[in-house]
């Protein structure tokens, strides 16, 4: 089951690279929670239900160029769950302001759709998301 939790995720990243938004809301579960550890930012940590999930994706979207993309560094799953590391590369909509940040991540996957997203973005987020996911090295 592992390799295709793995398999939803990557290809909701593939997705999100394409700008097939309505094909990324289709892999997840209508309860599906986002949480944000650490400083999120002018954004809120935490979003509940497939249309607020969507609302807050669209919010940090709108922030950049048509250019932002994930690079996927890493992933490995167990059980129900899936973690991966990945780099946004873009540039800011208004600014023009290359952006470069990397995120750690830990999917929840139920039934083949996401239940559950959490995100770290400070400098240890790799080694935090490993830990909460029981793979800490």
């Amino acid at each position: 089951m592992s390799q295709e939790n793995i398999e939803v995720v990557v290809n909701q990243f593939e997705g999100t690279n394409a700008r097939d938004f309505a094909g990324v809301m289709d892999t997840w579960a209508e309860d599906v929670t986002l949480v944000l550890h650490g400083d999120p930012g002018p954004f809120s940590n935490r979003a509940t239900g497939k249309a607020s999930v969507g609302e807050w994706f669209g919010d940090w979207f709108r922030q950049f160029g048509g250019d932002y993309r994930f690079e996927i560094e890493e992933s490995r799953g167990t059980g129900d769950r899936v973690f991966l590391v990945a780099t946004h590369h873009g540039r800011g909509r208004h600014s023009g302001v290359p952006v470069e940040l990397r995120m750690a991540y830990v999917y929840t996957v139920r039934e083949g759709k996401v239940s559950r997203v959490e995100v770290w973005a400070e400098r240890d987020a790799r080694e935090a998301a490993l830990r909460a996911v029981g793979l800490s090295e």
